[in-house]
């Protein structure tokens, strides 16, 4: 799923890859799919991009969003987005196929749900799209202490350090997949209530988010994804479905996987304790 450490890569890729590149023909719902979500009807896709030069691309927190002229195409959360030379066989189903004038191409499938939105520039009003542009990205500056803090205004008191980070668009971009190195990192557990944390341990946890999020964006991604050539990423994942069955790297203890907020959380009991 694409997260931050994921777009970052993805758009860095195409601005090397698809840049100043003309489309030469567009195919959208070729294969439909109940959960690949378009901007209006997606038939009206070739005639919006068409003809239309690759001038940018660039990660918007967890979406990575391409340039054409006054012209917008956004991959979301779910999009898979591969890049394939000249001569290279394409897949036989996708949800979106861009073919460019020198018979290269951009492929995006879908597996469990995911968006693909193509507009003219000041036309989405979608609230992942709007957020995302609004709020400071932890790669950036502007994501600076202050920032962070701010986050704890307002929050229930029962609200867990997942519920903090990952729900309600707080950090658009930063899903249940990279919050688990960023909380092992911090040492807390994901079930720590956020008000309960004290100077020392926000410290902790807004330097993992910087550090962490930086290290997987300078990688490559994480290894559980893959980039627009269709590689994992280069950032080894201390938490994941990968490693929970093997030792905590620094203690040697077992690891645990729960259920909790919508999907699994992964912690070390010993280095990661319980903050009430």
């Amino acid at each position: 799923m694409l997260e931050i450490p994921e777009s970052d890569t993805i758009a860095r890729q195409l601005r090397e890859t698809v840049a100043g590149k003309q489309i030469a023909s567009v195919a959208a719902n070729a294969s439909p799919h109940r959960f690949a979500f378009y901007s209006g009807d997606p038939e009206g896709y070739p005639a919006l991009l068409e003809g239309r030069t690759v001038e940018n691309a660039e990660a918007l927190a967890g979406q990575v969003e391409i340039t054409l002229d006054n012209a917008r195409l956004l991959f979301g959360d779910g999009a898979n987005i591969r890049y394939y030379a000249a001569g290279e066989k394409l897949p036989a189903k996708h949800q979106l196929c861009i073919r460019f004038t020198d018979d290269s191409a951009l492929v995006c499938t879908i597996q469990m749900y995911g968006g693909i939105w193509a507009f003219l520039e000041g036309e989405n009003d979608n609230f992942y799209y709007t957020v995302a542009k609004e709020k400071p990205n932890p790669l950036t500056d502007a994501f600076d202490r202050a920032y962070f803090d701010s986050l704890w205004n307002g929050i229930k008191p029962t609200l867990s350090v997942k519920g903090l980070l990952a729900t309600e668009q707080r950090i658009p971009g930063l899903g249940n997949g990279s919050l688990q190195d960023i909380l092992y990192r911090a040492g807390l557990h994901p079930k720590s209530r956020a008000e309960a944390l004290n100077r020392e341990q926000r410290d902790r946890l807004f330097h993992s988010v910087k550090h962490t999020l930086r290290e997987m964006a300078e990688q490559g991604g994480r290894d559980t994804e893959k980039d627009l050539f269709g590689n994992p990423g280069g950032y080894r994942s201390f938490l994941s479905k990968n490693t929970v069955q093997y030792p905590c790297l620094q203690c040697g203890g077992p690891l645990v996987r729960q259920a909790y907020l919508g999907g699994n959380v992964y912690f070390c009991p010993a280095c990661q304790p319980l903050v009430r």
